[in-house]
C-alpha cells in the first residue's frame, strides 16, 4: 500500500470515527456479528422459521448491534458522560432483544385470547416502536423518524381532524399497537422479510468477497482496461465502480472500496478534488444499478411488483451500461479540456498478473449469476455462492481459514446494521399509508395535477425525488416514492400504451363495445387508423370504474408487466440522486473526506455527472427499453449511448475539441432526437450528422494540436 493511500485511508477512518464500535465493545459486535451471520445463514437456507418470527430476531439482534456502533450521543472516550452514554445503551440493546423475544413467546396466546393487549404487550410494542425510532434517527438522521411520529400519530389522532380527502376516521391506540408490532403489517412486514432475507445474504455476500481479495481484483482489471486512456484515472474510477457495484450494491461502499484508489489517482493526474470526488460518488452511486446485486431497493421492487428478481437484474443491465458510459463522457472531456492525455501508470499490474492474481474471483460471481437465471432463489443461491468464494480463495493466496471467514461474518452483520434498522421500521410508514388508503389519493392527485401527462408526472416525481434525497437514503426514497407514485405512473403508462393500441385500429370487441356505449357517433372509425386526440377524447368518455378493465383488454399481459416495471424502475432510478443531492449526500461526503474537497461544490458537480439518472427514466417511460425482446433493446441503447454523447458534449462544451455554442445546439438537438423515440428514419439522420460533427472535430483537434506542438518550438536564430 502506498504512503498517500495510507494517509487517504486513514483521514477516512477519521471521518467515520462515529460509526465504529467502543473499544470495550469490539469483541462483542465482532462475536455477535458472527452469530447473527450464522443465523440468518440457517433459517435462509436449511431452516425453517415462521417469518414473523425471523423479522422480530432480525430487528433485535441488529437493534443490539445499533447500539454498540451507533452511540445515542457523542461523547469523550473515556469521560464519564462516555460510560453513562454506554450503559444506557447497553440497556436500549437488551431491551430490544426483549421485545423480540416476548413477541416470539407471546404471539400464539395473543391471538388465543381474541387480539387483546395485557399490560406487558403495551409495553414491548411501545418500547420497540421507541426503540426502532431512535436506531433510525442515529443511523440515517432527523427526517425518518419525524416521517414516522408524523404517519403514526395521523392514523390514531389528527387524522380525524383533516378535512377532505386525507381525512382519516382514526384506530384505537391498541389497534394500531397491534397492527404496528404483532401482525405481519407493521415493523414485520413484507419489507422486512426482505431485509432478513434477500438483501442480508447478498450483503454478506458482498463481504465474503471484499475479504477475499475481489476488490483489489476489480480495480487491477479497471487499471489495465483504462489506465492509459484519455483521462485514464477518472476511467478507472467509472470502471471500478461499475464492477464494485456488482458485489456490494452500496453508493458508499463503492467509495470506500474504490476511491481510496481512484481519487488520488485523479488528482495526481490533474483533475480538481472536487471533480475527482464528483466522479467517484456518481460512478459508485451507479453501483446500485448494476446488476447481479442492486442494493436493497431492487428487492424490494421485486416484492412489490412480483417479478422475478433474475427478471429484473436481466433488463438493468443495458441502463446501467448506459449510465456508465454517460460518467465516463464527462471524464474524458474534462480530460481534453484540461489536457490530461494518457499515461503509463507504473504501478498497474499487466492483464495477464491481474487474471492469475484474481481470477478466480469471477467464479462466485458467474455461479451466482447462473444459479438465479435456472431458477434458484436468491437466498439459495447468495448462500451457495458464499461457499464458493471460500472455496475459490484456495486458488490465491488470500485463502480464506476460520479467522477469515469469522471475519467475513462479522463484517457483513456490521455492514448490514443501517439497512436492517431503516428496512424494519420503514414498514411503520409503508402500514400507515396502506391503511389510510393515502398511497392510492396521493396518486390520484399526481395524475390530476399533471393533467393525465406522463412527462409531467416524471417531473414532479423527479421534484420529490430531489427533496426526499435531501433528507432520505436511496432505499427509504424508493420505498415512499414508489408507495405514493407508482400506480400513478403504471395507470399513465398503461393508458398511453391503450390509446396508441387503439389509434392503430387494434382494439378486442369487448373493448369496441364499451367505446361505441359511450361514443356511438365515433364507434364507425374503431378498428382503423385514427387520430390520437380523437382516442383520448373517446376514452376520457369511459367511467372511471370502466376504464381499467378496457386498459387491461387493450393492453397485452406481457406490456402492463413491462409497464409495471417500468414505473417502479423510474422512481428506483430518481431516488439514486438521494447519494448525490446536497445537502444530505453520503456516497459525496465520503468521496469529499478522501478527495479534501468543499462537499457543496462537489455535490452540484456530481448532480451534473450523474445527470443520466434523470435522462434514462424518460426511456423506461417511452421506450420498451425494459422489454424481454432483445433485439429492440439493443437498438435503444445503440442510439441511446449516441445521445447521451450528444446531450454532455453540448452541456461542457467539448468534445475531442473545444466546441462553440452553435455547435453545442446541434449537438442537443441532435442528443434529444437520439433519445428520444421518433422513428428509425430520424434517428440515424441524427447518428450521420454526430458523425459528421465528430469528425470535423476530430480535424479541429489535430489542427490545435499541430498549432500547440510548433509553438513549443524554439525558432533558429
Amino acid at each position: 500500500m502506498t504512503e498517500d493511500r495510507e494517509a487517504d485511508l486513514a483521514k477516512f477512518d477519521k471521518e467515520e470515527a462515529p460509526k465504529k464500535a467502543r473499544e470495550w465493545a469490539e469483541p462483542v459486535v465482532f462475536w455477535a456479528g458472527v452469530g447473527i451471520s450464522l443465523f440468518h445463514l440457517y433459517f435462509n437456507t436449511i431452516g425453517t422459521i415462521e417469518d414473523l418470527w425471523t423479522s422480530a430476531l432480525h430487528f433485535g439482534l441488529f437493534g443490539f448491534l445499533c447500539t454498540l456502533l451507533y452511540p445515542m450521543v457523542r461523547t469523550r472516550a473515556g469521560s464519564a458522560a462516555g460510560r453513562a452514554v454506554a450503559v444506557v445503551d447497553v440497556v436500549f440493546g437488551l431491551l430490544i432483544l426483549w421485545t423480540a423475544v416476548h413477541l416470539i413467546l407471546n404471539e400464539v396466546a395473543l391471538y388465543d385470547r381474541g387480539i387483546r393487549l395485557l399490560p406487558l404487550d403495551w409495553v414491548a410494542a411501545i418500547v420497540a416502536i421507541l426503540l426502532g425510532i431512535e436506531f433510525t434517527r442515529r443511523t440515517t438522521g432527523w427526517i425518518i423518524p419525524v416521517l414516522i411520529v408524523t404517519s403514526l400519530t395521523y392514523v390514531v389522532w389528527w387524522g380525524k381532524y383533516v378535512t377532505g380527502v386525507f381525512q382519516f376516521p382514526g384506530l384505537t391506540f391498541e389497534t394500531a399497537l397491534f397492527r404496528t408490532y404483532f401482525s405481519g403489517d407493521g415493523m414485520f412486514g413484507e419489507i422486512a422479510r426482505i431485509s432478513s432475507t434477500y438483501v442480508f445474504m447478498f450483503i454478506l455476500f458482498g463481504a465474503f468477497l471484499t475479504r477475499s481479495g475481489a476488490g483489489d481484483f476489480i480495480m487491477n482489471l479497471a487499471r489495465c482496461a483504462a489506465g492509459k486512456m484519455t483521462g485514464g484515472p477518472g476511467l478507472v474510477a467509472v470502471m471500478g465502480s461499475a464492477l464494485m457495484g456488482t458485489i456490494s450494491g452500496s453508493a458508499v461502499a463503492n467509495v470506500v472500496g474504490t476511491g481510496v484508489i481512484t481519487i488520488p489517482l485523479m488528482k495526481r493526474a490533474g483533475f480538481p478534488p472536487h471533480f475527482a470526488a464528483s466522479v467517484e460518488s456518481s460512478a459508485s452511486t451507479g453501483g446500485q444499478i448494476m446488476p447481479p446485486i442492486m442494493g436493497a431497493g431492487a428487492f424490494v421492487m421485486a416484492s412489490y411488483t412480483q417479478i422475478p428478481y433474475v427478471h429484473i437484474i436481466a433488463v438493468s443491465v443495458l441502463p446501467a451500461m448506459m449510465y456508465f458510459l454517460s460518467v465516463g463522457y464527462w471524464v474524458r472531456m474534462e480530460a481534453i479540456r484540461l489536457g490530461i492525455y494518457g499515461k503509463e501508470d507504473p504501478e498497474a499490474p499487466t492483464f495477464r498478473q491481474a487474471m492469475r492474481d484474481g481470477g478466480h474471483n469471477l467464479i462466485p460471481i458467474v455461479l451466482l449469476i447462473g444459479l438465479l437465471v435456472v431458477g434458484f432463489t436468491p437466498t439459495y443461491a447468495a448462500g451457495i455462492s458464499i461457499l464458493a468464494v471460500i472455496a475459490t480463495s484456495w486458488l490465491s493466496k488470500k485463502r480464506m481459514g476460520p479467522r477469515a471467514i469469522c471475519e467475513a461474518l462479522a463484517k457483513g452483520a456490521r455492514n448490514m446494521v443501517p439497512t436492517a434498522v431503516l428496512l424494519v421500521t420503514i414498514g411503520l410508514v409503508v402500514n400507515v399509508l396502506g391503511t389510510t388508503g393515502v398511497g392510492n389519493t396521493f396518486s390520484l392527485m399526481i395524475s390530476r395535477w399533471s393533467g393525465d401527462s406522463l412527462l409531467i408526472t416524471i417531473l414532479w416525481v423527479s421534484l420529490a425525488s430531489i427533496i426526499l434525497g435531501m433528507g432520505l437514503p436511496t432505499t427509504a426514497a424508493y420505498i415512499v416514492l414508489g408507495t405514493l407514485s407508482a400506480p400513478a405512473l403504471y395507470n399513465l403508462i398503461t393508458h398511453s400504451e391503450a390509446v396508441s393500441l387503439i389509434a392503430s385500429g387494434q382494439v378486442v370487441d369487448t373493448v369496441k363495445a364499451v367505446l361505441m356505449l359511450v361514443a356511438p357517433d365515433q364507434a364507425g372509425m374503431l378498428g382503423k387508423p385514427m387520430p390520437v386526440e380523437a382516442v383520448k377524447a373517446m376514452l376520457a368518455l369511459v367511467p372511471p370504474d370502466m376504464a381499467t378493465s378496457v386498459i387491461e383488454q387493450t393492453v397485452s399481459a406481457a406490456n402492463q408487466t413491462q409497464a409495471l416495471l417500468s414505473a417502479h424502475m423510474i422512481i428506483f432510478w430518481l431516488a439514486q440522486f438521494s447519494n448525490l443531492t446536497p445537502p444530505v449526500c453520503l456516497a459525496v461526503y465520503a468521496a469529499c473526506a478522501i478527495a479534501d474537497s468543499p462537499p457543496w461544490k462537489t455535490g452540484v458537480t456530481a448532480f451534473q455527472v450523474g445527470m443520466a439518472f434523470f435522462i434514462i427514466p424518460l426511456l423506461f417511460a417511452y421506450t420498451p427499453f425494459l422489454s424481454s425482446d432483445l433485439a429492440l433493446s439493443f437498438k435503444i441503447f445503440f442510439f441511446g449511448i449516441g445521445g447521451m454523447y450528444c446531450v454532455v458534449a453540448a452541456i461542457r462544451g467539448y468534445m475531442e475539441t473545444r466546441i462553440g455554442r452553435p455547435m453545442r445546439l446541434a449537438m442537443l438537438f441532435l442528443g434529444v432526437v437520439l433519445l428520444w423515440p421518433l422513428g428509425s428514419v430520424w434517428e440515424f439522420v441524427a447518428l450521420g450528422a454526430v458523425l459528421v460533427l465528430l469528425a470535423f472535430n476530430i480535424r479541429q483537434s489535430r489542427r490545435d494540436a499541430a498549432g500547440r506542438a510548433g509553438d513549443q518550438v524554439p525558432s533558429s536564430a
